[in-house]
């Protein structure tokens, strides 16, 4: 089910000191299985110090660029971003998953979009501005960026590119917590700056759709402005890059044993496990090829459909009340709750 392939990268360009943008060579034969949406993301599978490590990058090329380009920001105490930004270099391999993600932007007729982006949460959304800029000469993209410093800002040199090439039709705010700068605004993204965008600079533009990208407190923050300012829910699309590392609460609750069946690749796989522990995590100890990446609710890779029992998510980021209701549930964030469950990989 995980379906890896071995892509070359074709480059690796510098995007700031601590930021690194690849681009992978996409064979022929695979290049209709790697074809993409705006918005996006990767899994990319790759062995550092004996670990086997998987990481899920939003791609940030455009479809129709004919290129498939991820950005990595070098993190804190980091593993693959840290090598992939001090190690990798043209020419090596890496395994990469088929592209997957809910956080899509299809073009269909002229738009007004705004997107809120922080750091590396600017990689889908470079996706989205380029789909939608080159797709309908009447759409307009408006970008609030937030970064500490020009420096540090991915995709700084491509932004002013497409400020230049869209001069009536792209605009972007940027936001700078370290760092005085003409034209930006100083500090972080937060409910004034969102006030400042549609109330002020872009007050009579309607706006059909809005993108945000970023750590979990500013997506809160930025939506809950938006729908202050009577925005629609179903018009705020957003993606999480990181999330709060709070407790499992439910695990702590939970007693009992669950016996587990799992559909995957047309086979059934059977086990008993805690109902303290995720689903996931058990799969994947009993050596179940179940397709994951960041194991923290903040993709949508291990999505399975329950079809028989009952499952709670610590977490949920990602899947809306009616697809719950349908019986997908995010294994990796999910707990059994009845003495049986089965769940299934393929039917989803």
């Amino acid at each position: 089910m995980s379906d890896f392939h071995a892509l070359k990268l074709a480059s690796v360009d510098k995007l700031t000191p601590n930021a690194v943008a690849l681009t992978f060579e996409i064979p022929e034969q695979l290049k209709s299985a790697y074809a993409f949406k705006a918005g996006q993301y990767i899994t990319i599978k790759h062995t550092v110090g004996g670990q086997e490590l998987r990481r899920a990058y939003s791609i940030s090329s455009s479809p129709s660029s004919g290129k498939m380009t991820v950005g990595i920001k070098k993190m804190p105490g980091g593993t693959f971003s840290v090598f992939a930004n001090e190690k990798l270099k043209a020419g090596d391999t890496l395994e990469v998953m088929l592209p997957d993600g809910r956080f899509l932007f299809e073009p269909n007729g002229p738009k007004n979009i705004a997107a809120f982006a922080a750091g590396s949460g600017i990689t889908p959304i470079m996706s989205i501005a380029q789909t939608l800029l080159g797709s309908d000469p009447a759409s307009l993209f408006v970008l609030v960026f937030g970064n500490q410093s020009p420096e540090e800002t991915m995709y700084f040199k491509e932004i002013q590119e497409l400020k230049n090439k869209y001069t009536n039709r792209f605009f972007v705010q940027y936001v700078y917590s370290r760092s005085h700068e003409d034209d930006a605004l100083f500090g972080r993204i937060e409910k004034s700056t969102v006030n400042f965008v549609l109330k002020n600079k872009f007050k009579e533009t309607s706006f059909d759709g809005f993108y945000l990208c970023g750590p979990e407190d500013m997506i809160h923050l930025v939506s809950d402005t938006l729908k202050g300012n009577g925005i629609a829910e179903d018009k705020i699309h957003f993606e999480l890059f990181t999330s709060d590392d709070s407790e499992d609460t439910l695990a702590e609750v939970l007693e009992g044993m669950t016996k587990v069946e799992v559909v995957l690749d047309d086979e059934t796989f059977s086990f008993i496990m805690d109902r303290k522990h995720r689903v996931l995590d058990v799969v994947l100890k009993e050596d179940i090829d179940a397709p994951y990446s960041c194991q923290g609710g903040v993709c949508s890779s291990c999505i399975a459909r329950i079809k028989e029992g009952k499952a709670e998510m610590a977490k949920n980021q990602i899947l809306t009340d009616s697809e719950i209701a349908e019986g997908l549930i995010l294994t990796c964030q999910a707990h059994p709750l009845t003495p049986t469950l089965k769940v299934d990989y393929d039917d989803v």
